[in-house]
Order: structure tokens, then sequence, then C-alpha cells
């Protein structure tokens, strides 16, 4: 019997030190979705919330998600030097959830990315038809213009039928060059074609959402596979401690 535990010993040293290397990239990836949840809630926030009929909690999710694997993360690296059993177990359990979760999230964001043109079409239609400056999804349309430099759904005539224009005009943020570009051109519909960005936004969004869906959707899914890793991993580890009595300092 001594002499197994002594064979069985390099074996679980190795997994240990592959388990607590793992735990350290798996917190890594943690940090990287708690960022790209940030970053989608200041970046994305004004896009995604004129995609969506109503607000989205998506970069709350990836927060929380990103926070959560921190967190366990943190408590891998703990249960692979304390040498539990239960605690590697219920490591491995957290790991299989997170797989799925994170594939489940990659095959919806390839999903989604297809979807998202005829979603935009209508919604931000129904923003720019009814704008009135002051509302979030006004200032979400304001955003878009400024940032994209666009106009507009399919060019800045979309703006001749909102309630807007009758008595403002088109929106400033629609301006090329805002020093040359006063509220009386706005409302000129003769001069203000040669004072607004010619292009309009909807293809410009589309497209700048569809390229970020796939970085999210390829970042979950590269993160999902690499959980088979960390479970087999944690699952080989409690094994082997199990069957060989053996504990670890």
């Amino acid at each position: 019997m001594a002499s197994r535990r002594m064979e069985t010993k390099p074996v679980i040293t190795c997994l240990k030190t592959l388990l607590i290397v793992y735990s350290f990239v798996f917190w890594i990836t943690g940090a990287i979705l708690l960022a790209v949840g940030v970053w989608g809630k200041l970046m994305l926030g004004p896009y995604i919330s004129l995609i969506a009929d109503n607000s989205t909690n998506a970069p709350y999710v990836l927060i929380g998600t990103g926070t959560t694997i921190i967190v366990f993360g943190l408590f891998g690296c703990f249960a692979t030097c304390r040498g539990s059993p239960w605690m590697l177990k219920l490591y491995a359990m957290f790991l299989s959830l997170v797989f799925l979760a994170e594939l489940v999230a990659g095959i919806s964001g390839f999903v989604f990315r297809h979807e998202i043109k005829g979603t935009f079409l209508r919604t931000y239609s129904d923003a720019v038809q009814n704008y009135d400056a002051k509302d979030e999804r006004s200032q979400a349309v304001d955003h878009v213009q400024r940032s994209l430099r666009c106009c507009g759904v399919l060019n800045y005539t979309s703006w001749f039928t909102s309630v807007y224009y009758p008595t403002s005009g088109i929106p400033s943020s629609c301006c090329a060059d805002q020093s040359d570009c006063s509220p009386q051109d706005l409302r000129n519909a003769t001069a203000a074609p040669s004072k607004v960005h010619q292009q309009g936004c909807y293809e410009l969004v589309t497209s700048f959402i569809e390229t970020n869906m796939s970085i999210i959707a390829g970042v979950a899914f590269g993160i999902a596979f690499s959980q088979l890793i960390g479970m087999l991993l944690a699952c080989c580890l409690s094994r082997f401690i199990t069957a060989n009595q053996y504990e670890m300092v």
C-alpha cells in the first residue's frame, strides 16, 4: 500500500500543479468577461438599447458571470492546495455549469448575429420616427449618429417623415460640421442635405454590432471549451485523492 501511494504521489503532484495553473487562467478569463461586460455597458449600451425592444441585462450578466468566475477561480486554487475531494467535486460541478452557460451564450450570439438586421431596421426606424431629442432612445440615436458619422436609417431623408422634423428639422447630431450647421439649415429641405452626413446608420450599425457580437461569441466558445480541461483535471485529482486516501498539504 505504501509503495502504491509513493507511485501515485508524483501523479497527484502533477495534477495539482496543472489544476493550479488552470485555475489561475480560469481566474483571468473571469477578469476578461468582467472587462467585456463593463465595455459592453459603456460602449455598446446605446446600440443594444436600439436593437432590443426592451432594455437588456446582457452587460450585467457578463459582469456577474465574470465576478463569479473570479471568486470560483480563487476557490479552485484553494481546493487544489487543500486537496479536499468534495471541494474539487464542487469546483468541477461549477465548471460544468459554466461550460453549459457559455456554450448557450455563444450559440445565441451567432443566432442573434443573423437576426440583428431585421430587428434593428424596425426598432431604429421607430426610434427615428418618434424622436423627441429627450428620451433614452432619442439620445441613443444621437449617440449613434455622432459616433458613426451617419444620418437617418438609410440616409438623411428618413428624418423628413419623423414627428420631430416639422418643428425642429433634422437633429444636429447629423451635422457633418457642427460649426457650419445652423438650426435654420436643418429645417430647410434644400440646404440640409449639404450640411449632414450622407450615409445612413443602418448598414454601419449592423456591421459594427455583427463584428462585436462575433468577437463576444468567439470568446464565449473558447472559454466554454476550456472548462472541459478544468473539469477533467478536478475530477481526476479528486478520484486519485479519494482512492489512495492521500491528503495533500
